[in-house]
């Protein structure tokens, strides 16, 4: 089966779901090519692009020129010959979508490529999901956060490209119901389908054996919906109680400036650490020296919220016991006492107390970690989850009619 993935950038630092998921389907033998519709502007990558093989074209062209367009046009027509009275479906779209579009559906067409699937209910799902319907070939899409929770998120939109597509796919049931109850998707037209890790790339360590330093660590983007500023409000109010525990905060991003400010205010200069974006071996390195990984996640003042956030899924695989907030699918993962200790959102006294809790109590570390290894092992396996989704883009394929 040839795929043609649907990306707005491509390689993303914080997007090795993505790259999991192709390099899945190449080991299954799938034939895959990468679309993007713009280019890295990441300073950082991770070393896991370099096995993916599947090609990757550029779709952003420098610009919106009508030339450009008119000949994305001329082309698609030669392949297409049906396409002029499909593009009444381009109406309501940026004419950069449209250029991209047509270009993609000359190359689908062309190379017979069998199905597309796009990353995210934006543009490139509205990208994708013209330009199948210029090739005439079925498209799906896997909805993951900011695309479905953020205020300028028009539902009646996303339920349009749900309604095109042959099948919308999200990664947690709390996805699946916001997708339902919210946005008037079907719940029989939605697959959750949880994004998976390559478990032979993550080895348990044990919590509170040789080589743990009794520390934190938390990575991700340095946004508001990741709840940094309540960590390191926890970290003040555990070093105010005698508990000067260290803490490293990975990754890069806008709220940076607040947050070193914010350290200098509360003086943990000497405690919490911003060490910008890391390699995965770099990530990985720091998750097993760890004692606890914090997850502090937030609802954004725009909406915005984390899905399922796959340094969760990385830190319970690794054995590194996690704190993580109530918020979206967490709960689904980190069940509270069993695989890990959940805190209420923005309430950083509920932090510390969970920190201080699997930072004191080894048995419940031990028990909690375990207990995620295994939760991991049962449904966040990329091969199943990619297997999964191969059998949508079949079944969306078999019920669609051939090429011309």
């Amino acid at each position: 089966m040839r795929v043609g993935y649907v990306v707005k950038r491509y390689p993303r630092h914080s997007e090795t779901f993505v790259v999991n998921e192709v390099l899945a389907h190449e080991r299954a033998g799938d034939q895959l090519e990468i679309f993007a519709l713009r280019a890295p502007n990441d300073t950082h990558f991770q070393d896991l692009i370099s096995e993916v093989r599947a090609p990757v074209r550029y779709l952003h062209f420098g610009g919106t020129k009508a030339s450009t367009l008119w000949r994305g046009v001329e082309e698609a027509a030669r392949v297409i010959p049906d396409l002029f009275p499909r593009l009444d479906a381009a109406l309501g779209l940026e004419a950069q979508e449209v250029s991209q579009a047509v270009h993609l559906a000359a190359h689908v067409r062309r190379e017979r490529i069998d199905h597309l699937h796009a990353h995210f209910a934006t543009t490139a799902t509205r990208v994708a999901a013209l330009a199948a319907h210029l090739a005439q070939v079925p498209f799906t899409f896997t909805a993951h956060a900011k695309d479905i929770f953020h205020v300028d998120v028009s539902e009646g939109a996303l339920s349009g490209l749900a309604a095109r597509a042959a099948r919308v796919i999200t990664v947690s049931d709390y996805n699946v119901s916001h997708l339902s109850k919210e946005c008037g998707v079907p719940k029989e037209k939605i697959a959750r389908i949880y994004n998976g890790l390559p478990l032979d790339s993550y080895r348990f360590h044990e919590p509170g054996g040789e080589g743990r330093d009794g520390s934190i660590v938390a990575v991700g983007r340095l946004v508001e919906k990741k709840g940094f500023r309540y960590l390191i409000e926890a970290c003040a109010l555990l070093a105010q109680r005698g508990r000067a525990v260290p803490c490293t905060i990975i990754g890069g991003g806008e709220c940076e400036d607040a947050l070193r400010a914010q350290i200098q205010e509360l003086d943990l200069g000497q405690l919490v650490q911003l060490v910008g974006p890391l390699s995965r071996a770099e990530v990985a390195s720091a998750m097993a020296r760890a004692s606890v990984l914090a997850a502090p996640c937030v609802i954004g003042d725009d909406g915005n919220r984390d899905g399922l956030p796959t340094v969760l899924l990385e830190a319970m695989a690794s054995g590194t016991p996690c704190v993580a907030t109530d918020v979206t699918g967490i709960p689904e993962i980190l069940r509270d006492g069993e695989t890990g200790l959940l805190a209420k959102q923005g309430d950083s006294v509920s932090l510390a107390e969970a920190i201080e809790r699997l930072l004191d109590d080894r048995e419940l570390a031990v028990r909690c970690a375990r207990a995620a290894r295994a939760r991991i092992e049962e449904d966040f396996d990329v091969e199943r989850s990619a297997a999964a989704l191969r059998r949508e883009f079949t079944r969306a394929t078999e019920l669609s009619p051939a090429l011309a």
